[in-house]
């Protein structure tokens, strides 16, 4: 009993003593722990005699009695008191906090695997051909890199997969622009790709609500007639398009290996920015909306004849119970849709991956889009792996990445912020706030080498942004604001890197935990350390199921300021009892291995010395 966590064995205790005084009518009462206010009347307290006293009638301090006379804390609680109304005040026994210690400070840290046959797929990144990533990729590769992370920590097997828009008329106006520039793709750059996406969007442009207004409203003949010919040059440049389209759809060996470079150029990019980042994703996960092209017809098919489709004015729909507006698979003109392609996806992952989960980490804006697919998908019993395990289908939507300005974050040419600038700048500041610390004489750093210092940065401006997405709920926007992520105080990453650090530094000029060193915490400072230690395995629980990396962010903070806490009130080196001393470094040791798992659990380095 004593090897678990103390408060959890606490609430079991309260409710079996609920249970037995007040019988089974009463099974769902919540103890209601909480820690306790002040400290010199016990350290947690329970509440739960005051919403109980009003269910049964009684005054809250006679059920609190009746409590705690059919309560059996066992060793785990060493006083036990009311006060008030009826608060419950408990002081925990350090031999039970010493003895939870003792069972999670293992490699594990207490967290328990779990095995499963299935994998977990996850839709991150998705990034288009020709473009370059920009700040909504930040918040797909890194709160599904965390999520795919805390996932294989628990056991299970997970597949990050790029679902590459590299098909379409969209993809075939580059590679056309790009022929017409007379480009040698052959080293073609990412900036020729972007030239010529820009340029050829422009070019395919048309607008004939305006030409028409020109017509209806007399505006003049030269205006109608410029608006004409650009509606003209648009469908000439539209058709050439879908004519490459059509060829590159029929094997052209020429276009096709056109069409491969523009992919791979594209490609190498992404990964130079993915592995800067430090997101775990490699190229033989990349699954374009190419690899589902074959595909489409047959869903379409699939949907026909089950029934749950229906041809609507040449479209192709699929329509739901509980709302008006249906979802098109196919359009008039045979075109397919991103729809059709989820589809495919969905059913590729589980059949062909076995996945029992499938997340889309994608912005909140398309849930109405997935709430569809998800849909028509159970229609048809694509949900179901080969097993008939039904997978799991979740939209993990995000929010905005906002500028100072409350806005979407934009350069200062008002276009999307590329995601590599973003990344630079934050290394750049981090390298310069490391450098500057380093300049001390009694810094860890002072004397390291440009290229350690470097390394040291690059981690420091790395955590900076990562924890700054990672630390709010995902749902919600936040503001990007730099000089903020990157301070070495307050609620940041650099703040958990550099406790971290600390305490590597603290360890090293100790020489490390004596050997045979034991949990002994008596000080309450210890003691609110040592239980904060033990709910890292249920945090990590928590976040594998409920998808949230911001949970696991607040608790590493939260350790971080009750280290720094216990630091202040509890000598370590210059403690004078050497079994106190060494007890202190083991606890020290533990905190920091948790920082350091947590951490990389966040996709975060964690340097010994900043």
């Amino acid at each position: 009993m004593t090897n678990a966590d103390p408060i959890a064995l606490i609430d079991q205790s309260l409710r079996a003593a609920i249970h037995a005084a007040f019988g089974e009518g009463f099974d769902d009462v919540d103890p209601i722990l909480r820690e306790a206010q002040k400290r010199e009347f016990g350290d947690w307290q329970a509440n739960v005699a005051m919403g109980l006293g009003k269910r049964l009638g009684k005054p809250p301090r006679e059920v609190a009695e009746t409590i705690l006379s059919h309560v059996d804390f066992g060793e785990v609680v060493s006083e036990s008191s009311i006060a008030g109304p009826g608060f419950i005040n408990l002081r925990l026994a350090p031999s039970a906090v010493a003895a939870a210690l003792l069972a999670m400070d293992t490699p594990t840290l207490g967290v328990v695997t779990e095995s499963s046959d299935h994998t977990v797929a996850i839709d991150m990144v998705s990034v288009n051909v020709a473009k370059r990533m920009h700040v909504g990729h930040l918040r797909s590769a890194v709160i599904g890199d965390a999520i795919a992370r805390t996932l294989e920590r628990r056991g299970r097997t997970v597949i990050r997969q790029n679902h590459l828009g590299d098909w379409g008329t969209p993809i075939a106006l580059v590679l056309t622009q790009l022929r017409n520039n007379g480009v040698n793709l052959d080293q073609v750059t990412l900036e020729d790709l972007d030239t010529a996406y820009r340029e050829a969007q422009a070019n395919a442009k048309a607008d004939r609500r305006g030409a028409e207004a020109t017509r209806r409203f007399f505006a003049g003949s030269h205006r109608h007639a410029e608006l004409e010919a650009q509606n003209e040059g648009a469908d000439e440049v539209i058709a050439a398009a879908k004519q490459d389209l059509v060829q590159l759809q029929a094997g052209d060996p020429e276009l096709h290996a056109d069409w491969r470079k523009m992919i791979d150029c594209t490609l190498d990019a992404v990964q130079e920015t993915i592995d800067l980042l430090g997101v775990r994703m490699r190229r033989d996960s990349d699954k374009g909306e190419s690899f589902y092209n074959d595909q489409l017809a047959g869903v379409v098919e699939s949907f026909l004849a089950s029934g749950k489709a229906r041809e609507d004015d040449g479209a192709i729909v699929v329509d739901f119970p509980d709302r008006d507006r249906p979802m098109i698979i196919r359009k008039r003109d045979g075109g397919f849709l991103y729809a059709t392609t989820d589809l495919a996806a969905i059913r590729h992952r589980t059949h062909d991956l076995n996945a029992d989960r499938i997340l889309y980490i994608v912005d909140i804006r398309q849930r109405d889009h997935f709430r569809d697919v998800f849909e028509a998908s159970r229609m048809l019993g694509w949900d179901t792996c080969a097993d008939g395990t039904s997978a799991e289908l979740n939209h993990l939507g995000f929010g905005t990445v906002l500028g100072a300005d409350g806005k979407p974050l934009k350069t200062r040419s008002g276009t999307n912020a590329s995601l590599m600038s973003l990344i630079e700048e934050a290394i750049r500041r981090g390298t310069d706030a490391v450098v500057a610390r380093s300049q001390e004489p009694s810094a860890p750093t002072h004397g390291l080498s440009e290229e350690e210092l470097g390394g040291i940065g690059r981690a420091v401006g790395i955590a900076a942004i990562k924890y700054a997405d990672l630390s709010s709920d995902a749902s919600k926007d936040y503001v990007f604001d730099m000089d903020r992520m990157v301070a070495f105080e307050g609620d940041t990453g650099p703040y958990l890197l550099y406790a971290h650090a600390r305490i590597c530094s603290l360890l090293d000029r100790a020489g490390g935990v004596p050997d045979g060193a034991s949990f002994q915490p008596q000080e309450p400072a210890e003691k609110d350390l040592g239980l904060q230690l033990l709910g890292y395995a249920k945090v990590v629980h928590q976040v594998s199921h409920s998808l949230e990396p911001h949970h696991l962010c607040g608790y590493l903070h939260r350790l971080a300021g009750l280290f720094a806490s216990f630091y202040q009130q509890c000598s370590v080196l210059k403690a004078e009892d050497p079994v106190v001393q060494a007890s202190r470094l083991r606890l020290c040791d533990l905190v920091r291995r948790v920082l350091s798992d947590g951490l990389d659990l966040l996709g975060m380095e964690s340097p010994q010395r900043m």
